[in-house]
């Protein structure tokens, strides 16, 4: 691979500064080329960049910026093998899951694309005649988007394709570990036609650019995934300038077992949400919360399903497992699966895997029972394959244990009794629900966020994407041809 450079203005340009860094191979530690290290000069030449586009780009109607965006869905569907693969080799996860990703980047985009020529405003009755009122939404100008390695494909573009299609020009900052993802992104959206400008991408240190963006007082927005620390950060920083601000941030996933529940399939639903992906997902299941009547077969059920599951390179075929995404992530896991040693039962995985995969960061499916609500297993993000099973003793106690969390981000039920599906519905904490389903996944065309500490700032995907990267203005016109009275309530 060659050197991967910032996008900056229509240009491929390297940092001011020379420096680099090297893109690892979590799967062996090898790497997989160069990639340049900016600072704040880029920052100030990216967002320039978007600046100066803005006002052709707000200009060109948004069925026109829909057609560029269905271009490139249609150049990311043609490139979907290459680009899986690249992601699998750079964030570690199998390609099965990395093709679904880039599958749902495809989706997000479409959506986004179709929105260019649906209707953004409403014509209102007046009170008043010959007076006509309707209301219609305006891009804010320029908006940053700081994205997480997780799914280095997918998040950035459903914000992206939501915010290009309302007329924003952007400033990307993506994971420094995985920059090839926004390097194919950027190829994709160059080759689908998008102008000069419109689409801007700076590597390097989030903690300088991050800054360096939300601060910049030709940044109108910020959309933002990651931890919560640095959310919370970004938020405040923005907020104090009175800036738009969203964050997704962290989650702790229950999937609740009812002792009525379809053992098997819920076995299977909570290996798939916890292992899949590495566990690396902001919806992957964290926590099974389960009736003491069906614990022990759940339980079994789980650890005999978790083992089976095939650990290694995400680019060999019938990997279901890979590697943690790099080697500080992968220091937290470790961390916690000692603090898990001490405070419950290690029921499989717990180490790191030696032999053929010693030389890549690779955690075996890790399942802990015996968990207390008030246990860090239970109440801490671990962003790894750790599925931590707490018992409970009926309903009342599963959906209380199961809002215990200062996160509310996606939970799952498992019963046959329509009643209990109801009642959680109504009393669990969660911006995304799931009954008789795993607590991943969801669709383009769909709101996704959560509760709590999960998120601020207004929801992601679906129609509720453009409220964020849209301002309302209303309009009145009167034609009448005369003067009139107001009046006032």
């Amino acid at each position: 691979m060659d050197l991967i450079r910032n996008f900056i203005g229509g240009k491929f340009v390297a940092a001011q500064s020379g420096r680099t860094q090297p893109n690892i191979n979590p799967a062996n530690g090898e790497s997989l080329g160069e990639v340049t290290s900016s600072g704040v000069g880029e920052v100030t030449a990216a967002v320039a960049a978007a600046k100066a586009a803005a006002h052709g780009w707000r200009t060109m109607t948004a069925p026109r910026r829909g057609e560029i965006l269905f271009r490139a869905a249609a150049i990311l569907r043609r490139r979907k093998d290459e680009v899986a693969r690249a992601l699998s080799l750079e964030e570690g996860k199998s390609l099965a899951d990395a093709g679904g990703e880039v599958q749902r980047a495809i989706n997000c985009i479409e959506f986004s694309a179709g929105e260019g020529r649906r209707g953004f405003g409403q014509v209102i009755p007046s009170e008043l005649p010959s007076n006509l009122i309707y209301t219609r939404r305006i891009p804010l100008g320029v908006v940053a988007l700081v994205t997480p390695w997780n799914f280095p494909v997918a998040i950035p573009m459903w914000k992206a394709a939501a915010a290009l299609v309302c007329g924003n020009t952007l400033v990307l900052k993506p994971a420094s570990s995985t920059p090839w993802c926004a390097q194919l992104m950027t190829e994709v959206l160059v080759e689908a036609g998008i102008p000069e400008g419109v689409w801007n991408v700076i590597y390097g240190p989030g903690s300088s650019i991050g800054d360096a963006l939300v601060n910049h007082p030709d940044v109108a927005a910020i959309s933002f995934t990651g931890s919560n620390d640095i959310g919370q950060r970004l938020h405040a920083l923005g907020a104090a300038q009175n800036k738009k601000v969203q964050c997704e941030m962290g989650g702790k996933n229950a999937i609740i077992i009812l002792d009525d529940a379809d053992l098997d399939l819920a076995a299977a639903a909570t290996v798939q949400g916890a292992f899949f992906s590495t566990g690396q997902r902001c919806t992957a299941t964290s926590r099974a919360v389960v009736c003491k009547q069906v614990l022990k077969p759940y339980l079994q059920l789980v650890v005999e399903k978790a083992k089976a599951l095939k650990v290694g390179s995400g680019v060999t075929a019938g990997v279901q497992v890979g590697p943690i995404v790099d080697e500080r992530q992968f220091a937290t896991v470790m961390k916690y699966l000692e603090i898990g040693k001490q405070e419950a039962q290690l029921e499989c995985g717990g180490e790191r895997m030696g032999g053929e995969l010693a030389a890549g960061f690779f955690v075996p499916p890790t399942v802990f029972s015996g968990v207390r609500r008030d246990h860090r297993l239970a109440q801490e993000e671990i962003f790894g394959p750790v599925l931590s099973v707490l018992e409970v003793a009926d309903e009342a106690e599963a959906f209380a244990v199961a809002n215990d969390s200062r996160y509310g981000l996606s939970s799952s039920v498992y019963t046959r009794d329509v009643g209990r599906v109801f009642r959680y519905i109504d009393q669990v904490e969660t911006g995304i629900l799931h009954v008789n389903s795993a607590t991943i996944g969801g669709e383009a065309q769909v709101p996704f966020g959560g509760l709590k500490d999960t998120g601020v700032g207004g929801r992601e995907q679906g129609t509720t994407a453009l409220e964020f990267f849209t301002e309302w203005q209303s309009i009145y016109i009167d034609y009448t041809g005369e003067k009139r009275t107001a009046s006032f309530y």
